[in-house]
């Protein structure tokens, strides 16, 4: 798992609630149930309103995704892909059959049964591109979801403090209540603006990228898959491979 979002969120609410103790604040005055529940479920359901159930779905699987995935790791499947366009080059296609059992990568396992098989290349290259394309647009939906979750949830958190200003009015009667009351007033927008920034915006932000370097590993087996079945030398499949990874990464490869 890689923990960034977790750090992330976890150390800005830290900051967060630091910086209100050292203005002489309370943090518990910033826990205020009504202002949560308008502006955290307020924007959860406008986000299933600007949707299908199929996407707050795929919202809830990103969300955990987020939090616990792995970082896609595209140069570990580089000396993978070499050593079996050594074993197909000296053996033929089919004497990859043995290595299936030993493959994790369900994408790497579903392009190398395609191969074997005697799927035309061009077929085999128009069929994982499709999952590609699927990858991409699945993560775009979900990574969307946060993005107007961001978007929407200040203005929620103005929604509130309008009518607890209404509140206040109601009640200037009584100056010895203003003062909470305005305060109060002013949490709604205090979560809106929090929530968006701490924790909506960065889940979408997160969600784009780990969809992004699991598009790039999968870009990197489709042409590890084309190289195997055109029986390219191992070395020239190592180097094309090697090419598609970003520059901090090629480095231990060429070591």
């Amino acid at each position: 798992m890689d923990p960034a979002t977790m750090i992330g969120v976890l150390g800005a609410l830290v900051f967060i609630v630091v910086a209100n103790v050292m203005e002489g604040g309370n943090p518990a005055s910033l826990i205020a149930i009504p202002a949560m529940l308008l502006v955290l479920g307020g924007t959860l359901m406008v986000c299933i309103a600007g949707g299908t159930m199929a996407d707050a779905k795929l919202a809830v699987k990103g969300l955990v995704k987020a939090f616990t995935g792995k970082r896609p790791d595209a140069a570990a499947a580089v000396p993978t892909l070499v050593s079996l366009a050594d074993k197909a080059r000296r053996e033929g296609l089919l004497a990859l059959e043995d290595a299936l059992n030993e493959i994790e990568d369900p994408f790497l396992l579903r392009g190398l049964t395609l191969a074997i098989d005697g799927t035309d290349p061009e077929e085999v290259r128009d069929i994982l591109e499709a999952e590609v394309t699927a990858v991409k647009a699945a993560t775009k939906q979900t990574a969307k979801f946060f993005t107007a979750a961001g978007a929407y949830a200040p203005t929620i958190g103005i929604i509130g403090t309008v009518m607890g200003l209404v509140h206040v009015l109601e009640n200037l009667a009584e100056p010895e209540k203003l003062g909470h009351l305005i305060a109060g007033a002013f949490i709604a927008t205090l979560w809106g603006v929090m929530s968006a920034n701490v924790f909506f915006l960065p889940v979408g932000a997160r969600i784009t990228r780990l969809g992004e370097l699991e598009a790039a590993q999968m870009e990197i087996v489709i042409e590890g898959v084309a190289s195997l079945q055109a029986g390219a030398n191992p070395r020239v499949v190592q180097q094309r491979l090697s090419s598609l990874l970003p520059a901090d990464q090629r480095e231990p490869e060429a070591a």
